[in-house]
C-alpha cells in the first residue's frame, strides 16, 4: 500500500484518522461491488488451483470468502487466531513511515475500495481485492506473517540509514510478485501475481520473463517494474526461506550493495542460478512499439 502514482488519488482521505486508517464501512458497499467481488474471486480461483503453492491454496479454500466482499472484522478473527495479525481499512497508498509502523506492529493496511469493472486486469493502487485475496492467505501462514512484522521493522531502520529503495525491492521481489519452488513445480505466493488474472499465466508460463533463484543481494541491487508485468520473477526454494530472511541482520548487506551499480529489471549475472532464461519478446514488442 505504499508507493507513488501519477493520477489522482482514490480514496476518501478526509475522513481518515492520523494513522491514515477508515472504518470499512461494509454496509456502504453497493450490489455491483460485491457482484464484481464474486466475479472476480471465481475468475481468479480458477487459475490459482492450478498456480499457486500449495500453502496458498489450502489456506484459501479456508477462508472460503467468495461470496462477496468480506468483512474485515471476521477476517481478523481468523487472523488473530493464526498469526496475531489484523487487517486495517485506509483509502489508498500510504507514506512510507506510516505503512512500515503498522506492518511493525501486525497491522496489515488494506484498501476499503474495490476497482471498476473496466479495471479486471489491471488497476494502479492496491484496492480490496488485492489486499484481501492477494495477502491475506499468506498472512494465515506463520513464516509470511513473521517475514512481513521483520520487514516492517526493517523498513523504520532503512529509512534511517537512506537506503529504503534497496529493501523495497525485497518486499517488491517476495510479498508482492515473489515465486516458489514447490513438489509441482515453480509455483505463486506473490499477492500481485496471485491477484491478477493475466499476470498469473505470464509468471508461470510465458517464455518471456526471466526466473532466478533468489538471492539478497541481488535482489536488492534490481530495479522493478511498477507499470507492467515483471521481466525477472526470482524463486524462493520454500516459504519457510522467508523465515531466514526475517532473521538477517540486514546492515551488512546494504554496506555491500551501496554503491554497487544498480541492475536493470531483465538483465541476467553469470552467477545467477537460472531456472529459466526468459527470452524478453513482451517487453522488447512493447518497447518496439513505443519507437
Amino acid at each position: 500500500m505504499t508507493g507513488e502514482t501519477g493520477h489522482r488519488l482514490r480514496g476518501d482521505y478526509s475522513r481518515m484518522r492520523p494513522d491514515y486508517t477508515v472504518d470499512q464501512d461494509w454496509e456502504a458497499y453497493a450490489r455491483d461491488e460485491h457482484d464484481l467481488w464474486r466475479r472476480l474471486y471465481r475468475r481468479q480461483e480458477s487459475l490459482i488451483s492450478r498456480y499457486a503453492c500449495p500453502e496458498f491454496i489450502e489456506i484459501l479454500e479456508r477462508l472460503d470468502f467468495g461470496a462477496g466482499i468480506p468483512r474485515f472484522d471476521v477476517i481478523n478473527g481468523k487472523l488473530a487466531k493464526a498469526t496475531n495479525w489484523q487487517l486495517v481499512a485506509v483509502p489508498g497508498l500510504l507514506p512510507d513511515l506510516t505503512f512500515f509502523e503498522h506492518l511493525a506492529n501486525r497491522r496489515f493496511p488494506a484498501g476499503q475500495f474495490i476497482r471498476k469493472p473496466g479495471q479486471l486486469d489491471y488497476i494502479e493502487e492496491p484496492d480490496v481485492f488485492h489486499d484481501v485475496f492477494g495477502h491475506v492467505p499468506m498472512l494465515m501462514h506463520p513464516a509470511m506473517a513473521d517475514y512481513i512484522q521483520a520487514y516492517g521493522k526493517g523498513g523504520l531502520r532503512a529509512q534511517k540509514l537512506g537506503v529504503l529503495p534497496n529493501l523495497a525491492r525485497v518486499y517488491w521481489y517476495t510479498v508482492e510478485f515473489g515465486l516458489v519452488e514447490s513438489p509441482e513445480g515453480v509455483r505463486i505466493y506473490g499477492s500481485g501475481i496471485a491477484s491478477s488474472y493475466t499476470e498469473s499465466v505470464f509468471a508461470l508460463e510465458d517464455g518471456s520473463p526471466n526466473r532466478i533463484g533468489f538471492e539478497l543481494e541481488r535482489v536488492m541491487s534490481t530495479r522493478y517494474r511498477i507499470d507492467d508485468f515483471q521481466e525477472t520473477y526470482f524463486v524462493i526454494r520454500s516459504i519457510d526461506e522467508l523465515l531466514e530472511l526475517a532473521r538477517i541482520d540486514f546492515a551488512p548487506i546494504y554496506a555491500a550493495v551501496r554503491g554497487q551499480p544498480e541492475l536493470e529489471p531483465g538483465q541476467i549475472l553469470p552467477q545467477d542460478r537460472v531456472l529459466q532464461r526468459g527470452s524478453g519478446a513482451y517487453h522488447a514488442r512493447k518497447r518496439n512499439a513505443v519507437h
